[in-house]
């Protein structure tokens, strides 16, 4: 059983600057391409960024390129959401999320495409 386990959230000012990170268990990590997506109140859930396996893609929604940076560290079996230049509508929950296919190198923007998910980590962007 793979767990994901999200930090990093909290309330930031616009402008401000924040870095999600998004820890799994199992040994598998490296051979998965993982995502971030978030949900905001009364809203779906949405693709943010995806990063493949051995990080040669990567994948933004338009919203946050430019702003937001997905990386991993697979020795340490952890991805990174690097937040910069936040502003109010990226208020949300984020989740980080395993793709279902292993050694995938394009990345999905589909919540479909993903079988594991975190549980999630608050993000709040005041004005």
């Amino acid at each position: 059983q793979v767990q994901l386990v999200e930090s990093g959230g909290g309330l930031v000012q616009a402008g401000g600057s924040l870095r999600l990170s998004c820890t799994a268990s199992g040994r598998s990590f490296s051979i998965y391409s993982m995502g971030w997506f978030r949900q905001a109140p009364g809203k779906e859930r949405e693709f943010v960024a995806a990063i493949s396996w051995s990080s040669s893609n990567t994948n933004y929604v338009d919203s946050v390129k430019g702003r937001f940076t997905i990386s991993r560290d697979n020795a340490k079996n952890t991805v990174y959401l690097q937040m910069n230049s936040l502003k109010p509508e990226d208020t949300a929950i984020y989740y980080c999320a395993r793709d279902r296919r292993a050694f995938r190198t394009l990345t999905d923007k589909w919540t479909d495409d993903y079988d594991y998910w975190g549980q999630g980590t608050q993000v709040t962007v005041s004005s």
